[in-house]
This record gives C-alpha cells, structure tokens and sequence, in this order.
C-alpha cells in the first residue's frame, strides 16, 4: 500500500484531450456582499459568481484555487463547473512532478499539464506548477545513473526544459519542495536525498537559477510543511527555512516567493508563529503562498458530523486569521475543493486514526454541497483588512 506522498509521487500518465481556447479575463466579478451565515443551498451553484470564493477572494487582493487530479477533472462535468466558478487559479497535484512528467530519459508526458492549462485559460483561471524538484518524485531511470556530473546536467536540462514549455505561461513554480528536516541533521537542516547526495546543498541554488534562466517573469517559489503551528517544532523548522531562505538572498538566487502549504489539524494551535514566520518573508521583498490548505480531523473525538465540521471551520478561521491580514499573502490554494478526492481518505502510512469515518477537510463535501469550512474560508477572506 502507497503512503500519501508515495501516491502523490507514483503520479499518472494518463493523457486528458481538450481543446485549446484562450480567455481573456483573469477572475470573474465581484460583489459586496457579506454573508457571515450560511444561507440556503440547493445546488453548489447557488455560490457562484459574487458568493464564490474566487470574488470573495479577489475583492481583498488575494486569489483562491485548488489543486486538482487531472483525469478528474475530465471525467466530472460538475466538478468542473464547481472548479470554474469557485477558483480564480489551479495547480496539478501530480502532473508536473518528474515521475508522471518524466517517464524515460528521452521522453516528457506534457499532455494532461497542457490540457489543465488550456482549460483554466477557458476558464479565465491561473495555473501554477508543482514541483520541479522533490525527494520524493525521483524516477527510477535516473537514479540507476552513477555518474553525479551526468545526474547534474540532466537536472539542470530538465527544470530548463519544462520551464520553457510552459515559459509566460504560469503564475508560480514551486521549484524546490520540502528541501528542510531538521531530523537529518545536516548543515543547515537540509534533508537527505538523492539530490543532495548527488548534488550536494548547492541542488536548490542551482533549481532556482535554471528555472529564472528559462522564464524570466514566473515567480520561482520555496514550498515546505510543518511550520504553521505554535509548538517547538514547528518553530525550528521555520527558523531553519527562514535562514536558508535569507541566504538564498545574499547569494542572488532569484526567489520571489515562499509556499506554505498549511496541511493543519483540527485543535492545533495557530496564530503568532506563522504571523512573524509571513512578516518575515514580507521584510524580505517576498511574497507568501498557502499552497495546500486542508483540515485533518483526525484527533476529534466526537463522530457527530456537525461538531466536527464546526471544528474543522474554527481551524480554518484561526489559521487564516494570523496569515491573511499580512499583505504578502497573496495566493490561497486548498489541496483540492471537494472531500470526494482529498489524499486524507486514501491509504498507506496517512490512513485515517478514525476507521470507520471519512475525514471532512475541505470547503465542499463528496456531494459538492459547501460546508462550514466554505464560509469559514470565505468570510476570512472579507474579515481581514489587508495594508
């Protein structure tokens, strides 16, 4: 049985047709109302246009999205429908990570990545990419090579390669993901992985160098986990990323900005950890992205669906509430919309302590219906006025 990043990394070649077609606008329109309490749904396309989250989001500087399997949003008309009326941008979950994107040497499986972009571009959505450099996302083929200098060039040719293809095309790249641990315990809490044994510390320099090299105008960011939370160890590994991150600075990496991706737990605690973490990145010149925001509620003790829910809003409402007022935030992804496809309900090492529920982290349930989490987010959105 696959863990979760196992599945993540296993990733999918199956190959999505769409049609091309451009859009014009970036988000839909907005209006400007608040609705502090959940009215009466019959369909998820009662919230769309003025109530969705993408004008909610957009009417206070910020942009929502999602991140999505591709081959679902083939096979669901109402998911799409769903994805194109809440998010003003996407992100695919697997696509674009080497295993699926690079299944020999000699061959780049662009077909489901090129098919999600042409279809926020009907959408008139954004699209960002993940990720061009992750330990967990290594092809078998290139780690039978045991030549390190031959490894490096094929690194550097492959994050110029995708680069290129999708070169004036994208938002953001996550170009480096979850290069810090601090159990390691290596110079500067790097992990160990095959790029670091082959490449040594200076891989994460070298990614970001590539990747401004073959587009000049994306923003290259730094995504991790495991800093959100207001305990010890999450705070080292903040501390640890922050100083990594200034001496990409001082160096004269090209980074604009730095992911969050805020996988949070029901009753943690949140607030002025990852407040200071987000100024400090703003004193920086950087922008800041929750790029994987979900709830697991695996701790809660009570099986009743309201009370959980309500649980799984507060979350919500407290982490956003210490990283939204903070200007340089500036992207807000969940990891998906709908709890029908979150990685939380899958199997292997991340099952769910609770056997017999199903985890409920996301704004819209299996049936699309919107949940309190939805309002929650939404309302954060309206809640905090931004510099």
């Amino acid at each position: 049985m696959l863990s979760r990043r196992e599945f993540i990394a296993k990733g999918t070649g199956t190959v999505v047709t769409m049609a091309a077609a451009a859009g014009t606008g970036l988000l839909a329109g907005c209006g400007n109302n608040i609705e502090s309490h959940p009215p009466t749904v019959n369909s998820f396309h009662d919230l769309a246009g003025p109530r969705s989250l993408r004008a909610h989001a957009r009417r206070h500087g910020l942009v929502y999205g999602s991140a999505v399997v591709i081959p679902v949003v083939e096979k669901n008309t109402d998911f799409d429908s769903l994805l194109s009326e809440q998010c003003g941008i996407l992100v695919p979950s697997n696509e674009l990570k080497w295993v699926a994107l690079r299944p020999s040497r000699d061959e780049f499986n662009f077909g489901p990545p090129d098919s999600l972009y042409d279809f926020t571009q009907r959408n008139h959505m954004l699209m960002r990419g993940h990720t061009l450099c992750w330990h967990e996302s290594v092809p078998g083929w290139i780690r039978k090579i045991d030549n390190k200098d031959e490894i490096k060039q094929i690194f550097v040719d492959h994050i110029t390669n995708v680069c290129k293809h999708y070169a004036g095309k994208l938002q953001s790249w996550d170009v480096v993901n979850e290069a810090i641990d601090p159990a390691a315990k290596l110079p500067g809490g790097l992990r160990k992985s095959f790029w670091y044994d082959n490449l040594g510390p200076d891989y994460i320099d070298l990614a970001f160098h590539a990747a401004r090299a073959a587009d000049p105008n994306v923003k290259l960011t730094y995504n991790d986990y495991g800093v959100e939370g207001d305990n010890d160890g999450d705070a080292e590994k903040r501390r640890l990323i922050l100083e990594m991150v200034k001496g990409m600075k001082s160096r004269g990496v090209p980074i604009d900005a730095v992911g969050i991706q805020s996988h949070l737990n029901a009753g943690q605690k949140y607030g002025q950890g990852v407040a200071d973490y987000i100024e400090a990145f703003h004193q920086l010149g950087l922008e800041v992205y929750l790029t994987e925001l979900d709830v697991n509620d695996d701790a809660t003790v009570s099986n009743d669906v309201a009370e959980r829910d309500a649980i799984i809003a507060k979350t919500y409402t407290e982490f956003l509430g210490a990283a939204l007022p903070n200007p340089a935030v500036k992207l807000v992804l969940t990891w998906d919309i709908s709890d029908r496809f979150t990685w939380l309900n899958g199997i292997g090492s991340h099952r769910k302590k609770q056997p017999n529920r199903s985890q409920r982290p996301l704004p819209f349930d299996v049936d699309f219906k919107p949940k309190d989490c939805f309002y929650a987010l939404r309302d954060s959105f309206d809640r905090h006025k931004r510099a």
